[in-house]
């Protein structure tokens, strides 16, 4: 968030060269004996970095889109992208996946990028527990979101303040049945399974990452037990 990088007193401004820059470092940290780099921001002369990493060449680096410009930016790159539906629809992230896709593919990366999701999720044995039990945290949790974008849009570039206050407008405005069909995950075991199985063929989803409890409301043991449903009736119909 923009708030971050005030209180370190980087401007937001910088935040996309310096992301490059440290993962051009990083990448060269891991796999080189010993590296040099001089970027805008970061300098260093022959440095070695030990231990190195133990997954060759390097951990896996999953690089997360949060503006449609910079999904075809990762695709270009040719590392999987770690996206989230808190503040767009599903059908919009569609549509911006498949950029990153194109983008991949003109590059001439091989194969197909690896797409992962993090989403509002909640799993219960009926429709009627899995709609009520979420109700109250959900909808705190998108307030909050409105809440924190709204003290974003005051610290970016001018261009770009519209565009965040119409996100922010329409979190706050949000019905939760529309939260439900256009950001969440949110059902029964069998109904996560079909969803999920439907958005592995529209958007060539890789895997996602359950937001069990947003808004932080729901009691411990309903979040357990949605977690079990997850593992234990959804997560095992996708194992290969």
């Amino acid at each position: 968030m923009a708030q971050t990088y005030e209180a370190y007193g980087v401007p937001y401004a910088e935040s996309r060269d310096r992301f490059r820059e440290i993962l051009d470092v990083l990448e060269q940290a891991w796999t080189k004996p010993s590296f040099s780099y001089e970027g805008r921001y970061h300098r260093f002369k022959d440095v070695p970095i030990v231990p190195k990493p133990y997954q060759k060449p390097t951990p896996p680096i999953r690089i997360a889109a949060s503006t449609p410009d910079t999904f075809p930016a990762i695709g270009r790159r040719g590392v999987p992208v770690f996206a989230s539906v808190r503040h767009t629809t599903w059908s919009d992230l569609a549509k911006q996946i498949q950029t990153y896709h194109d983008a991949w593919r003109e590059a001439g990366h091989p194969g197909r990028g690896q797409v992962f999701v993090s989403a509002p999720t909640y799993l219960a044995e009926t429709e009627e527990r899995a709609y009520t039990e979420p109700r109250e945290s959900i909808s705190h949790f998108y307030h909050e979101e409105a809440n924190l974008l709204e003290g974003a849009a005051r610290l970016v570039d001018p261009e770009t303040t519209a565009r965040r206050m119409r996100r922010v407008n329409q979190l706050r405005n949000m019905r939760y049945e529309d939260g439900l069909d256009n950001h969440a995950l949110v059902g029964t075991p069998d109904a996560i399974t079909g969803r999920l199985e439907t958005l592995r063929q529209e958007v060539g989803l890789s895997g996602i990452l359950a937001e069990l409890n947003c808004g932080g409301l729901i009691p411990h043991q309903q979040v357990v037990a949605a977690m079990r449903l997850l593992c234990q009736d959804v997560k095992s119909r996708f194992a290969a």
